[in-house]
């Protein structure tokens, strides 16, 4: 199938170096609140992309859940293959694809697991149903059918019918740790406005336009 033809200008504003954040983390808060107020559905759900220890990539989207200047935090089943991927390494990137504000965010860092503290802490917020999935899904293993897994669901809201939902030993979070950003806007004839933010040994952001 040729689809070559299926195509969009792109007229959506423009990003310049003058209107930019001196700090990364600035300009993120500045697009993601942008992207909340706009009819973009999900506006949390980024594409994370990791790779084993043999350089094995794999990529599926996650919801973040909450970011600050420690870095960016999603939850997830400690033995899917995201985590088993983390674990051998830890490089990992991001990427928010706001595609109705003609917007794309690239992190790059080091994920890292979160303590047992901060990741309670968020699972008691959680709906009780999700705190049920948390216990039933043992995430990436082979399941027979879906009747297995509905059943396995009404075992667990049985066993704690009468109780609080305790935090899983096998589920958690990873904080994202960046080490780079790059803000992409889509421009007309596909010169797009791209901005790298690189971490440098000082600890300051060096910023630097890229070529679309």
């Amino acid at each position: 199938m040729d689809i070559g033809n299926l195509r969009r200008e792109y007229h959506q504003g423009s990003l310049r170096r003058v209107g930019l954040r001196k700090d990364p983390f600035d300009q993120f808060e500045l697009w993601f609140n942008q992207a909340c107020d706009s009819d973009i559905t999900d506006p949390n759900a980024m594409s994370l992309a990791t790779a084993s220890k043999n350089a094995h990539p794999t990529v599926r989207t996650v919801l973040l859940k909450y970011f600050d200047r420690d870095g960016f935090v999603f939850f997830t089943n400690l033995e899917s293959t995201k985590a088993r991927q983390i674990a051998d390494n830890s490089s990992v990137s991001v990427l928010f694809p706001w595609l109705a504000l003609v917007r794309q965010l690239i992190i790059e860092g080091n994920a890292e697991k979160i303590s047992t503290t901060e990741a309670l802490k968020y699972f008691i917020k959680r709906p009780r149903g999700s705190q049920l999935g948390a216990w039933v899904s043992k995430q990436s293993s082979i399941v027979s059918s879906r009747v297995m897994l509905e059943m396995k669901y009404k075992e667990i809201k049985q066993k704690f019918a009468q109780a609080e939902i305790p935090l899983p030993s096998f589920w958690g979070g990873y904080r994202i740790r960046p080490i780079q950003f790059e803000f992409w806007q889509g421009q007309p004839n596909r010169l797009h406005d791209r901005f790298r933010y690189t971490r440098k040994s000082n600890g300051l952001w060096e910023i630097e336009r890229l070529a679309p």
